[in-house]
């Protein structure tokens, strides 16, 4: 269906006003920490460890501390701190054992980024290497080595997140609803498929960054590229047990984050350098090696998905087994096999369910939070599950996920209601299938062998997807309102907008409750933990719903201030004023009336008296409703809300170079209120982008030891514009979420959600043969076209 982008009702809400950053953006006045330097900065470079596992035998750091212009050298043995969001599990430096190739070991401050790049080459250190362990299958193994032989030691948020003592495991989410062994007797089919998703990259422009100071008295000022100042602050402070207040933490513009700047990374580090440093302040600055070979990626996933169906492909029960590949630390993932197993069954009604999910340790790089966290990986393996589940029953893929699809009545696989506001999946699968043809594609399937050796040939294919934004149960968020002299408006908020518009949307919110014009009102881009209100972190897609909720609200508390003066001076009843168009009237005699400008900063009437004061907003929200899952059925209220949404796909295939050229892909998602029309589409376009890479070409790559081969861009692709598809269309379906700011809800990650899929299932139609196994490369695909075609029959 078509959405309307503008009414008389809401004047801005809808509408596709300019980007508020985008001048500072294209002029270069933005600032990015990349950007900054601060008097008598000095320069971070860390000496980084070329083993998987290791123990530390013996440091030397006399000829780097020894070097002319270095100000400081760090070793682990130096800093017992351990850092984590969920899971406390990391120290700052490696201390006694290296757990992945490229984990930091020593760390250096001097006065040139040169001189501490020597300083690193000159740390001598001798090590013990260790078996290593890089397969969570291994890792669960009876008898495997343990990356983390202290585990039963950790800290973590208990009650939420299950770490099995004395094993690889970080996390065990499990789900269990109905009788999967009932469900399983009663199928007249039981199918059963694996799949895998290798780490990938986060690759943003700007590579984690930090300016760090510790000033007098445990004192930390910090200017960092980061999701959240507030938690970096409160990860900060319990890490060190400092007062919160003792530290303050700014971020300015951000040059992209994609979930890998969530939680807390490089300013320790560059606090305890400058600490040693006498309070210099010291900026750490990844390299893109070091960002995509020591900093966080998205975790590995391995997949073993068992299905019971009907005849007629209604799904009877569904075991699932989820095995996160952690990497050597799982502080945010343990976050990510929570919130993933509570959509493992996708977008539909399953009566009987059982999912374990396991976040397991290896000896590879530490796996965090990713856009879409953990459901492109999980929906890779449901979408293509339930493609070979229709072709092996004979039945079109399309109407079996209609089957199946949620609808208002069904409970989730945790338990939850699902009610008419919900949103309409089935709306989004039944728009993009119209879109691509997908009824007019051919229906007989392809026998590879019978292919031709050159040419291209095409294939078409949908996937479902659904995800909620994944968080505490406590995440709350607050914005302030601040009225200038001329009646325009500063809205104070720390909702992180990293480029995905954040602001700009909330500019439309704050203009339309205030019925101020939109150049009247500006969103203040830096954030600053010592002057603005408090916001958990900006992750999950969620800030549409909780930051334009706490704005609204902090509109309508100006609103009641603004009425509570003017009605003193107008002589009227406060409910019957109105406000509009940077006026306040009374209802029955509009010629009654103040500006807003008479009044914000307080009233003064002719004789001198004033009245009134500084109008200020003030607005918070907290989520709603949620609770923590049970720790044995995972039955519970996990999410906020749910965005839905699917892609359909026609793909053309190479013969010769099994090359994958994306003809046409079309998207659909029920985002509730379409708040702003460009900015829903450009997410849409840059999340498909995203999804195509994870599908045709991203994942790091190791050898026998642990060491990774791609740890830059020269190894590493991404796409580049001659692979975009040669078409992209987006729709929006628009059912009111009820506890949404006017019906919206998120749409941040869910373009990049069930790309993969979408784009399996045609290949699928395309060659008739399944792949199982991310990434789509056309390696993958002309080595799989070569066996179908000498296999014997």
């Amino acid at each position: 269906m078509t959405v309307p982008f503008h009414s008389d009702k809401h004047r801005y809400v809808g509408g596709n006003a300019e980007r508020i950053d985008a001048l500072d953006k294209v002029t270069g006045a933005a600032q990015y920490v990349h950007d900054m330097a601060v008097p008598r900065m000095l320069f971070g470079r860390m000496k980084l460890s070329p083993h998987a596992h290791a123990r530390i035998v013996r440091i030397d750091t006399s000829k780097a501390e020894a070097l002319p212009g270095v100000r400081a050298v760090l070793v682990g043995s130096e800093l017992d701190t351990r850092l984590g969001l969920y899971m406390i599990d990391k120290f700052i430096l490696a201390r006694d054992v290296v757990r992945y190739q490229g984990e930091a070991v020593a760390a250096v401050a001097a006065e040139s980024e040169d001189i501490a790049r020597r300083a690193c080459e000159l740390i001598e250190i001798d090590y013990e290497p260790l078996p290593a362990i890089f397969d969570p299958e291994v890792a669960l193994a009876d008898g495997a080595l343990l990356v983390h032989p202290d585990l039963h030691t950790y800290r973590y948020m208990k009650g939420v997140f299950f770490p099995r003592a004395h094993s690889n495991v970080a996390h065990h989410q499990k789900i269990r609803k109905g009788d999967v062994d009932k469900g399983f007797a009663e199928a007249y089919r039981v199918f059963e498929h694996k799949f895998t998703n290798p780490p990938v990259a986060h690759a943003p422009l700007e590579t984690h960054v930090t300016i760090a100071q510790y000033l007098p008295g445990s004192r930390a000022q910090i200017w960092t590229s980061a999701q959240s100042p507030f938690t970096v602050r409160n990860l900060f402070a319990v890490a060190f047990g400092l007062p919160h207040n003792s530290i303050r933490v700014q971020i300015p513009y951000v040059g992209g984050g994609f979930g890998g700047k969530a939680g807390i990374h490089l300013e320790p580090l560059a606090w305890c350098l400058s600490r040693k440093a006498g309070g210099r302040p010291v900026k750490i600055t990844a390299t893109r090696e070091e960002e995509i070979n020591t900093l966080p990626s998205r975790q590995g996933l391995k997949t073993h998905i068992k299905t019971g169906v009907t005849r007629d492909g209604k799904i009877t029960g569904l075991k699932v087994q989820f095995l996160w590949d952690a990497g050597a630390y799982a502080d945010y993932g343990v976050n990510i096999g929570r919130a993933a197993a509570t959509s493992g069954a996708g977008p539909y009604e399953v009566p009987n369910c059982w999912i374990d999910s396991l976040v397991v340790y290896t000896n590879k790089v530490f796996g965090t939070a990713y856009r879409g966290f953990g459901h492109l990986e999980v929906l890779w393996g449901v979408e293509r599950n339930l493609d070979l589940i229709a072709r092996d029953l004979g039945i079109d893929p399309y109407e079996l996920r209609m089957r199946n699809v949620l609808r208002a009545g069904a409970l989730t696989i945790t338990g939850e209601k699902v009610t008419a506001n919900h949103g309409r999946p089935d709306l989004c699968l039944e728009k993009v299938a119209q879109e691509i043809g997908f009824e007019n594609r051919p229906k007989e399937p392809v026998d590879p062998k019978k292919l031709p050796l050159r040419g291209k040939v095409r294939g078409k294919g949908v996937a479902l997807l659904q995800k909620a934004p994944a968080m505490p149960v406590f995440t709350a968020c607050s914005a302030i309102i601040k009225f200038n002299e001329d009646a325009s408006v500063n809205v104070l908020i720390s909702g992180v907008d990293y480029g995905q518009g954040t602001y700009t949307m909330l500019r439309q919110v704050v203009a339309q409750e205030l019925s101020v014009p939109l150049d009247k009102v500006q969103v203040v881009f830096d954030c600053d933990t010592a002057t603005q209100p408090y916001d958990w972190q900006t992750v999950a897609s969620r800030f549409t719903v909780m930051g334009g909720n706490a704005c609204i609200e902090a509109a309508h508390d100006c609103i009641a201030q603004l009425k509570h003066v003017a009605g003193q001076v107008l002589r009227a009843p406060e409910n019957e004023l109105i406000c509009e168009d940077e006026r306040v009237f009374v209802r029955h005699t509009p010629e009654q009336s103040l500006s807003y400008r008479e009044i914000v900063l307080g009233y003064t009437y002719p004789n001198g008296n004033s009245i009134g004061g500084p109008i200020v907003g003030r607005g918070r929200y907290i989520a709603q409703g949620l609770t923590h899952l049970h720790p044995e059925t995972g039955q519970g209220k996990a999410a906020l809300d749910w965005t839905y949404g699917a892609h359909g796909v026609e793909i053309e295939v190479d013969l010769e170079t099994g090359d994958i050229e994306i003809v046409h892909i079309a998207s659909a998602f029920d985002v509730g209120k379409v708040l702003h029309e460009g900015m829903c589409r450009t997410q849409v376009q840059g999340g498909v982008i995203q999804g195509l890479g994870s599908a045709l070409l991203e994942g790091f790559v190791f050898n026998d030891k642990g060491r990774m081969l791609n740890p830059s861009f020269v190894d590493y692709k991404l796409l580049t514009a001659k692979d975009l598809p040669r078409k992209m269309s987006a729709f929006f379906v628009e059912t009111p979420q009820l506890d949404g700011p006017y019906g919206a809800r998120g749409i941040g990650e869910h373009p990049m959600v069930s790309v993969p899929g979408a784009i399996g299932n045609a290949l699928r139609d395309a060659l008739g043969i399944d792949f199982h196994d991310l990434p789509l490369n056309s390696e993958r695909v002309y080595l799989a076209l070569k066996r179908a075609r000498t296999a014997k029959a």
